[in-house]
């Protein structure tokens, strides 16, 4: 029972600050650019409670964890209104950008971490280690992933501030069907493929490739995790 404490909570804890940190980042950064939409509804806040999806923040991404070693999950979404921001357009990308740069700075807190404490001895030192290793592994594949661009994802918010009109409105209009698509791509294609002895799982070629050059770039600045 102990062992087995120690083993979801190493998951379940840098799992939960990974997700609903990232929200909460949202809501923050749309405060400070003249939305106080998630203020009044009380989710500009760090403390996790505010943000847990029973399902999507606890769960499903221990669930995950432990049969994939894919994390994978959701928070309640912070409300945003972006026709209050005070640039719109440009403000919109700053407060998509705010999710994965929390993402990114708890990685890298966690990194450093690992790189100096993660060879700890005993019980506590081995839970340590895996705590961080999930913190790190956690938060680079949300960074990752919520900058996929495709609406609703925050890199299609970023994409729709920063392109051109004339790709910026077709890519906006895709965010009724984001959903659907991620669904599809992330489920469904690799399914297809595997009925058919085919690899499409279109994720991985994406995935793989951007979160080892992600730990790379975190173990430049940390050390050897």
């Amino acid at each position: 029972m102990e062992d087995w404490i120690l083993k979801v909570t190493a998951v379940a804890i840098p799992a939960i600050l990974a997700i609903t940190l990232h929200e909460a980042a949202h809501g923050w950064m749309a405060q400070k650019l003249g939305d106080d939409t998630a203020a009044r509804l009380g989710r500009v806040t760090f403390n996790p409670l505010r943000h847990i999806d029973p399902f999507g923040t606890v769960i499903l991404p221990a669930v995950m964890y432990f049969t994939t070693g894919f994390v994978f999950g959701w928070a309640k979404p912070v409300p945003v209104d972006f026709t209050r921001l005070n640039h719109p357009r440009r403000d919109m990308v700053w407060v998509a950008l705010a999710g994965p740069g929390t993402n990114f700075l708890l990685a890298l807190a966690s990194a450093w971490g690992l790189a100096r404490f993660g060879d700890v001895q005993g019980m506590f030192g081995a839970w340590l280690a895996a705590t961080l290793t999930v913190s790190v592994l956690a938060n680079v594949i949300l960074m990752i992933f919520n900058m996929i661009p495709l609406p609703p994802l925050d890199g299609g918010r970023v994409a729709v501030g920063v392109l051109p009109d004339a790709l910026a409105f077709p890519l906006a209009r895709l965010e009724r069907y984001g959903i659907l698509i991620l669904v599809f791509a992330l489920f469904l294609l690799p399914f297809v493929g595997r009925e058919l002895g085919v690899n499409l799982d279109v994720f991985s070629w994406i995935m793989q490739p951007a979160i080892g050059w992600a730990i790379n770039v975190l173990e430049f600045l940390t050390g050897p995790l």
